[in-house]
């Protein structure tokens, strides 16, 4: 007899329902599994046929034939062994096959009929809830995860292979996990850290403020020991709360990813920082099966990169596409994905190898070829896709000890960043896409940074003086937007071009 089932599993960060076909019929006992199956799938007869026996059911003595559907697309994990164990069940009538109708079902089982978590289970809910189907049927330890779909399915958390069969057979009434609501579910904003710690560097606070305000990428550059590090790791507390939408996004990431082994929704803009001797494929994603990279864990939030110079010359290179584009591109023999990346890059590093350069307290070890040599490590395209060039100067002892609490905190300085955020918001509520300044493509620049004579005067000297190619001359323009919303003018005038100006005035960074 024939029983169908809908499964699904995740390709990339998207779901993709799977038809899950068990066809038991008369013959020698065999049990084989088509449709591009890997080793994890192909491995799932022992575990489905020990879960039903040690359950109480009996296992068919026949000849067993499971089809996913459709068959030119691999399929990956342990999370068709529930939808495979009721499908036998189903096609030996111990499952009214009509109790399956507008039902999916993920989830791994151990020997003893245990149903295990598993990762993707975000995207595969959304995609079975946009298809249409009404209840989808999950391992428990995936519940509160998944909880962020259940507006139009009902999410059927279950325990163990009995239990989903007495729920199909309404001898069980399963209460289904509630809808989460997200202003109840975001963690409390107190970070561990806050602004009002650092010391002087009030023209490197001006920087990312402007930063956070427009969602815009930087660089530090200074002595060892000057604060950079410091400086980047709170700029995580002044970046305004992620939207649903966001939250959904960045919350898939990581179930594809399986970096949340507590299925937590991730209500707080993430903040990576590889080590310099990450991967290509670490930093980018990468894998027989393409997973998702640093640039795509710090989606909708910060990637920091500390001692720039340090990372791979090649694995820098890959950057560009990202930065560019908002997502990156992974392709292989067998499928082609693609993985959302917009963040903003925080990057920090010496002006030398020895860090000196230019500092008046310590003297400069290194030699002009071996400055250039440093510099050139970071390549010139990468460099025209930063928008803010900050030098950081080490602190002097008088600073450094100077008391009173006058520093101002993250709060106050985020209330800034979310009122300009609501601005962009509201000029862009017609654009899709676009949810901040440093996304604005050419159409958006025309429309919303038109300059008077004064300002383009100056812009264009600018741009002759420091030798700006095209893309720098659209991020000056994205840059004097923001620092104009931060002003509270509705207009770009003469003194945010001049500051946008010098914060790409440092664009050698090491001068």
């Amino acid at each position: 007899m024939l029983a169908k089932i809908t499964g699904c599993t995740a390709i990339g960060v998207e779901g993709l329902l799977i038809d899950v076909e068990v066809d038991v019929a008369r013959g020698l006992p065999t049990y084989s599994t088509v449709g591009l199956p890997d080793s994890a799938v192909r491995e799932n007869k022992d575990r489905v046929k020990a879960a039903i026996s040690n359950c109480g059911y009996e296992f068919p003595n026949k000849k067993i034939t499971v089809n996913l559907a459709p068959a030119d697309v691999r399929k990956e994990g342990a999370g068709f062994d529930l939808p495979t164990a009721i499908g036998i069940l189903a096609a030996t009538e111990i499952i009214p096959q009509h109790s399956l109708e507008k039902v999916c079902m993920v989830g791994e089982l151990s020997l003893d009929g245990k149903v295990r978590r598993c990762r993707g289970i975000l995207p595969m809910v959304v995609a079975a809830r946009d298809a249409g189907y009404k209840k989808f049927i999950l391992p428990r330890e995936n519940s509160r995860e998944a909880a962020i779909a259940a507006d139009a399915i009902q999410v059927i958390p279950v325990s163990d292979l009995p239990m989903v069969v007495e729920y199909l057979l309404a001898l069980i009434q399963i209460e289904p996990a509630s809808h989460a609501n997200l202003e109840t579910v975001r963690q409390n904003r107190d970070h561990l850290v806050d602004f009002s710690e650092v010391k002087g560097q009030n023209h490197v606070k001006r920087g990312l403020e402007i930063a956070a305000a427009g969602g815009h990428n930087l660089l530090m550059s200074g002595p060892p020991g000057a604060g950079k590090t410091m400086l980047a790791r709170r700029l995580a507390t002044i970046l305004p709360q992620m939207m649903n939408e966001e939250v959904i996004e960045t919350t898939k990431i990581y179930s594809v990813s399986d970096m949340h082994a507590t299925n937590d929704i991730i209500t707080e803009r993430p903040f990576r920082a590889p080590h310099h001797t990450v991967s290509d494929a670490g930093l980018i994603g990468g894998g027989t099966t393409p997973k998702p990279g640093e640039v795509s864990l710090a989606h909708n939030g910060v990637l920091f990169l500390d001692e720039l110079p340090e990372f791979k010359k090649h694995v820098l290179e890959v950057l560009r596409q990202p930065l560019e584009d908002g997502h990156v591109t992974i392709a292989r023999a067998s499928m082609t994905l693609s993985f959302p990346s917009r963040f903003i890059l925080v990057a920090a590093m010496n002006p030398c190898p020895c860090g000196f350069l230019g500092d008046p307290l310590n003297s400069c070890t290194c030699t002009s070829v071996q400055v250039e040599k440093y510099r050139s490590k970071v390549s010139g395209p990468l460099l025209d896709r930063i928008d803010l060039y900050i030098p950081v100067p080490a602190i002097s002892y008088k600073v450094l000890t100077k008391s009173g609490g006058n520093e101002e905190n993250s709060a106050s300085i985020r209330n800034r960043v979310n009122n300009v955020r609501s601005i962009q918001q509201k000029r862009f509520s017609r654009q899709n896409g676009v949810f901040c300044n440093s996304q604005m493509g050419s159409r958006e620049i025309d429309l919303y940074c038109t300059l008077d004579s004064v300002s383009s005067s100056l812009l264009e000297k600018g741009m002759e003086k420091l030798g700006l190619s095209a893309r720098g001359y659209h991020r000056v323009l994205r840059l004097s937007r923001t620092i104009a919303d931060l002003d509270g003018s509705p207009d770009i005038g003469p003194g945010h071009i001049a500051e946008a100006l010098q914060y790409r005035r440092s664009s050698h960074y090491a001068s």
